[in-house]
């Protein structure tokens, strides 16, 4: 079967189809970055599919305009569509050169979709080399790339479409349809949701129906394509009429299928791109040509067939030789870069270790500092607390002891003016015993009425003694009355007197009552007062 000899050539199709499938989806840097090119770049575009000589020598110009210019986004995009069309031209070496330089200037300036493209484009070579692990690999980074930038609503998610193209030509080309399908059906999911339609992904499908063994199917895409191919991009019919020979041949039909491979061979004569295909068909041709015991045309195919091989992939081949042997620049850059920034981490770390034991030791100076500091405050502050607290204590001892002073000169004056007062009841009442005794040549009645307005009554005689003592004394009864409720007016007159410390004959002469009864109050005011039998009354009511 056909099959096999896509096998033998690993990535003979997909290598050189991935520049115009990238078109074909509308996938470049131009359309992400939205970048107005240079000149030379411009030109070169115009001439890519025509004069490809005279293409790269833009491409080239653009690239040293853009390096002196110092504009890093155009200069990875110049770099990129030169090494495309090293590509198409079968120029691997160069190619591959192109997109490492490319993508090392995008790491540089973080262009995760410039990187992504060249992901894409270097998985190509390393599958086109038959390095499968490694073009997976950068596959995916391609797709990882693309969905961190779809998750931040960055880029759509239908340009996840080229990378899942390269991953069906990847499986389809090692003859695993299941995979192949797999993205197949994942591309026609975006399609959908996006209401969009490929010829490149239907040419795609088409080869699976024929593999299927639905052959009319098959047939029907492929000549769909074919007609949108044939108006679009002419080159891709190189490919398209290769797909139809390979499922003819498929079918049994040697004649149909040799026809388009010679068509396929015929095309790669017109267009630069995809001249790869000119080697599949020579070799396509020689196997026809065998089956059919043609033995010289098969010769003859397989002769061109093998030219071709030594100019592309042979040691010979100026282009190519170093890849052989592929050594991973970016891969050894980049490890160069861990080096140089390991070491520079390690002279960091040595920096920081002694700034930090700088700083740890004038944090701990100022620390100590401040804990000296804040003693010193504090024990100023408490000791100017103390100083106040005491100046305050010795203020208010002195104008307590005032106040005290100025009470008890004042309870003294009033404690006089109340003996007086009684002294002067006493005296009234002898000069009326007196004057009783000698009524001879006297006016009594006249007298008495003389003595009886100097004499006060008990009653006016204690209101002015209350009067007073309240004056004096303002919070006295108020606290009496409010820890002993009980006591009656005459509880409260008696201890006033027993707190200016009026004997029971001066009790008995200010409230007008008997020294007994004084002393009957004094019992019952112990009692309310709940003091005991050795409680001095006189002390408990001063303390009021």
């Amino acid at each position: 079967m056909m099959n096999y000899l896509l096998k033998m050539k690993k990535s003979y199709f997909p290598i050189l189809i991935v520049v115009s499938v990238l078109n074909g989806f509308g996938f470049t840097l131009n359309a992400q970055n939205g970048v107005k090119s240079d000149s030379y770049f411009e030109k070169a575009e115009l001439l890519k599919d025509t004069d490809t000589d005279s293409a790269i020598v833009l491409y080239k110009k653009s690239i040293s305009y853009n390096r002196s210019a110092k504009d890093t986004t155009h200069l990875i995009k110049s770099l990129y569509e030169l090494s495309n069309l090293y590509a198409h031209s079968l120029d691997y070496g160069n190619a591959y050169d192109g997109y490492w330089d490319a993508l090392l200037l995008s790491e540089k300036i973080n262009d995760n979709f410039a990187r992504a493209e060249i992901y894409q484009a270097l998985g190509w070579l390393y599958l086109f080399y038959r390095r499968d692990n490694e073009a997976i690999k950068y596959f995916n980074h391609s797709i990882q790339l693309k969905r961190e930038l779809i998750a931040k609503d960055e880029l759509k998610e239908y340009y996840l479409l080229s990378d899942y193209f390269s991953l069906i030509n990847l499986f389809r080309t090692n003859g695993n349809n299941v995979m192949a399908r797999k993205y197949i059906d994942s591309s026609v999911i975006i399609q959908k949701k996006f209401q969009t339609k490929s010829s490149y992904l239907d040419a795609e499908i088409g080869y699976q129906d024929a593999i299927d063994m639905e052959y009319d199917l098959a047939i029907n895409r492929l000549n769909n394509a074919k007609a949108v191919f044939e108006k679009e991009n002419p080159s891709y019919l190189i490919i398209i009429n290769y797909l139809l020979g390979e499922v003819y041949y498929m079918m049994g039909d040697m004649i149909t299928s040799k026809k388009y491979f010679k068509t396929s061979l015929a095309l790669t004569e017109e267009h630069t791109n995809h001249s790869n295909y000119k080697l599949m068909d020579q070799e396509a041709l020689a196997l026809i040509s065998k089956n059919a015991k043609d033995y010289k045309s098969a010769f003859l195919h397989l002769e061109a067939a093998s030219q071709l091989d030594k100019s592309i992939f042979g040691r010979q081949s100026k282009n190519n030789q170093h890849l052989f042997e592929i050594n991973d620049r970016y891969r050894i850059q980049k490890e160069k870069e861990k080096e140089l920034i390991k070491e520079q981490h390690i002279a960091n770390l040595e920096n920081e270790e002694k700034l930090w034991t700088l700083k740890s030791w004038l944090l701990v100076v100022v620390i100590f500092s401040i804990l000296i500091l804040s003693f010193l405050l504090i024990r100023n502050i408490r000791r100017k607390h103390s100083l106040e607290k005491k100046s305050l204590e010795e203020k208010r001892a002195v104008e307590l002891q005032k106040a005290n002073e100025i009470l008890e000169l004042k309870n003294n004056e009033l404690t006089s003016s109340a003996l007086q007062l009684i002294e002067k009841e006493e005296f009234i009442k002898k000069m009326k015993d007196t004057i009783g005794k000698s009524k001879e040549n006297l006016d009594v009645p006249a007298i008495n009425r003389i003595i009886s307005s100097a004499q006060g009554s008990p009653n006016s005689n204690w209101k002015e003694f209350e009067a007073r003592f309240t004056a004096i004394n303002q919070s006295f009864y108020k606290n009496l009355k409010d820890t002993y409720p009980s006591l009656s007016q005459t509880d409260l007159k008696l201890c006033a007197l027993v707190k200016l410390n009026f004997s029971s004959k001066e009790m008995s002469s200010l409230l007008g009552i008997s020294i007994e009864s004084v002393h009957t109050s004094r019992y019952r005011l112990r009692k309310k007062l709940n003091l005991e039998r050795n409680d001095n009354l006189t002390e408990f009511i001063a303390s009021f």
